[in-house]
Formats: C-alpha cells, structure tokens, sequence
C-alpha cells in the first residue's frame, strides 16, 4: 500500500490524504475516547447521504422504493459539517443515492479543504473530468463499488455493462493520482470473485490503495434476504481478510470486526452515525429510524440529549455484538416503536417489512478469528484508521 500511495499519487492528494486523515483523524478520533470517559458523546465521523437520487437499482439498497426522493441542501451539508468541525472531527462519508448526481458537491469539498472525505461511489459517472476535479480538491477518496463480474454486476446493480464501466471508473481515477478504494458488498453471488487472488492482483496492477469488504445486509425495497451469508460463509470471509492483510500489496478494510476478532457495530459503539438526505440523524444507513432531525437543535445538543441515539448503544450490546437488523429485526422495531421514532425509510412500511423479515447471520453469528497482523490490530485498537478498520 505504501507504494501505491508514494509512487502513483497525486502529491498534493497524498498531503492531503496524510494531514487530513491521518494526522487530523488520529486527533480526532482520540477527542472522540476522551469524550467517551467523561461520559460525553459526539461521533468521531459521520455518513452523510447527500441525495437520493441515483443512475441504478441495486439489490439491497435502503434508498429504493421512497415515495419521493430527497435532496440535502447545500446549506444543511454545510451545517453538518461545520458543527463537527467544532467537535474536532474532520473525516465524512458522502453517500446516496449516487453522490455525483448532488450538483453542490464540489462546492463542500472546495469549502471545507481542512477535512477529508470518503466518496461512496458506483463509478458510472466517475469520468476522466470528475476525476480531474477530484484531484484538484486533493481532499477526496473515490470508494468504488464493486459487485460481480460482467453477468452478477449488471443483476446486482440492477444497470447495464456497469461491470466494464467499473472498472474504467478505477482507471480514471488512479490514472488521475487519486487514493483509490473499490468497496464490495459481499454476499452469497460475489463470494468467490471477492475472495480471488486474480481479482484482488488485478486491483493492485491498476493502482488500487484499499479493498473495503462489507457484509451484504438485506435492507430497502428490494431486500433480497437469499444472497445473505451463512455463517460458514462470514467466517470464510474473515479468514480470507485475515491472510490476506499479511499477502497482499493492498490495505484489506472491513468495518465489522476489532483487533481480537469480535463483532463491531460501529452504530452501537457510537463511532459513527447516519445523516439521511432528508436530515435524520439515523444510528446507520441501515436502520431508517430516527427521533431527531438536523436543524432541529445543534448537532451537540442532539447527542447529548437524544434518548434514542444514546439507548441504542446501550440496548444493541445486549443483543449482539452484529447487526442488529440481520440478527433480530422484531427486537429493532419493538425498540424504535418504544421511542415513537419515524420512519425514515421514505416507503412508510420498514417497521411492516421488519416484522415479516426472517434473521439471517451477521458478522457477530461466528467465532472470532484474531488479526495475524501487528499493524492492523494496532491500527484498530489505538488509531482512528479512518477507512474503516477501527475498534
């Protein structure tokens, strides 16, 4: 990875990606444990979905099916992020939708050059152009999704050709001299390809700094509970990260799992939460619940006082140390119904679907399997790794 980054990136990319992320999110995430041990609490980042819109429809997308698609304007993203700023955080996830559909975009990034962002992307719109502009804020990371080959892709994405459109995306941008990252939501049609030595070498060859694994979650108007892991599976996939953080010339990222090989929530550890296009400030992207809406009051004032966001961090550890919504989505609707929270999943019906929805393993249903590599347990147990990899 360090080669990547010294040799094949932009050099103002590459101050930027070590200050604002790593030097200013160690700060940050360490402003974050203090405030914890006072007994405070302010997230040390946030996901922002910044529109609903987008040029696809995936399996398993919260944002499909809304009765009417929603648009943060770019004075309430403006809000967000100076009000973290204040907290001491700099780093933010931009979602959807499909963020290059939201016009302000460049505009934030260009106003806010002290922080650095995350861009959750499915690379149609990724052009040799965007990717030009994206060096020149030099504050940005493409996340690029990457779900199958040619036949999976287009199935999962719900588009066409969008495997070879991918894959020029990940070109356009290392060839730019972006930080480069390919995300895959991994479930039971991509498994292999995401486990593949040929796949991964060919991320390296075109320049690639960091593979990011999820655990596909069933969630949106097109669920598709069928493609969930098994258990044998999730465990599968974690040997397969383990061995291969100590093999391959890529950071492997996941969000799910600490130093030892436990389950993470990074929701009910309240490291990270959810602000949708319409302003609700949701425990994550996954759970479409929320009693609190920015504007409403400060940012800080709404986590310090929000019996909603502070009892699901302390009801969810009780239950289990994965996702909740897989793992017993009754027990989430019988807790967001006790708060009178609403429905923030735009199609009026999530806590119905909740309801009829079978469980299905998570992250937090197998046995935990320890990091073999120093550097990562370190990174996830005393730095803010920013990328995802954090406990």
């Amino acid at each position: 990875m360090l080669k990547q980054l010294l040799f094949r990136t932009d050099k103002r990319c590459l101050y930027k990606f070590i200050y604002n992320l790593g030097i200013k999110g160690a700060l940050s995430f360490n402003r974050f444990q203090k405030r914890l041990k006072k007994g405070e609490f302010f997230p040390a980042f946030h996901f922002i979905s910044v529109t609903d819109d987008c040029n696809l429809n995936c399996q398993g997308c919260w944002v499909m099916g809304k009765k009417k698609n929603s648009r943060m304007s770019a004075e309430q993203l403006d809000q967000i992020i100076t009000e973290t700023k204040a907290q001491g955080s700099y780093f933010f996830g931009i979602l959807g939708g499909e963020p290059l559909l939201y016009k302000p975009l460049f505009d934030v990034f260009e106003k806010h050059s002290d922080c650095y962002f995350q861009l959750f992307t499915n690379g149609t719109l990724l052009t040799p152009e965007v990717a030009e502009k994206l060096r020149k804020c030099a504050n940005v990371t493409p996340l690029i999704s990457f779900e199958g080959d040619e036949v999976v892709a287009d199935v999962r994405r719900g588009g066409k050709d969008v495997w070879q459109r991918t894959h020029e995306a990940i070109d356009h941008a290392t060839h730019a001299g972006l930080v480069t990252g390919v995300a895959m939501s991994v479930c039971r049609s991509n498994l292999e390809l995401a486990m593949s030595p040929d796949f991964i070498h060919s991320l390296i060859e075109k320049g690639v700094t960091y593979l990011w694994y999820y655990i596909y979650r069933p969630v949106g108007e097109n669920a598709t509970v069928e493609l969930s892991l098994s258990r044998e599976e999730i465990e599968q996939l974690r040997i397969h990260m383990v061995e291969a953080r100590t093999k391959y010339d890529l950071a492997i990222i996941d969000a799910y799992w600490d130093g030892e090989g436990q389950g993470l929530c990074p929701a009910a550890s309240g490291l990270s939460h959810h602000i949708n296009a319409s302003g609700y400030i949701e425990p994550c992207p996954v759970i479409q619940f929320a009693t609190d809406r920015v504007g409403d009051k400060p940012l800080e004032e709404i986590y310090r006082t929000s019996a909603f966001l502070r009892n699901i961090k302390v009801e969810i550890p009780k239950k289990t140390s994965g996702c909740i919504i897989m793992e017993d989505p009754q027990w989430l609707v019988d807790f967001v119904e006790k708060y009178e929270a609403t429905d923030t999943s735009g199609r009026d019906n999530e806590a119905v679907r909740l309801r009829a929805m079978e469980s299905v393993c998570s992250h937090g249903s197998g046995k935990p399997i320890p990091e073999k590599s120093w550097a990562y347990k370190f990174a996830k147990k005393r730095a803010f790794f920013g990328l995802g990899a954090y406990g």
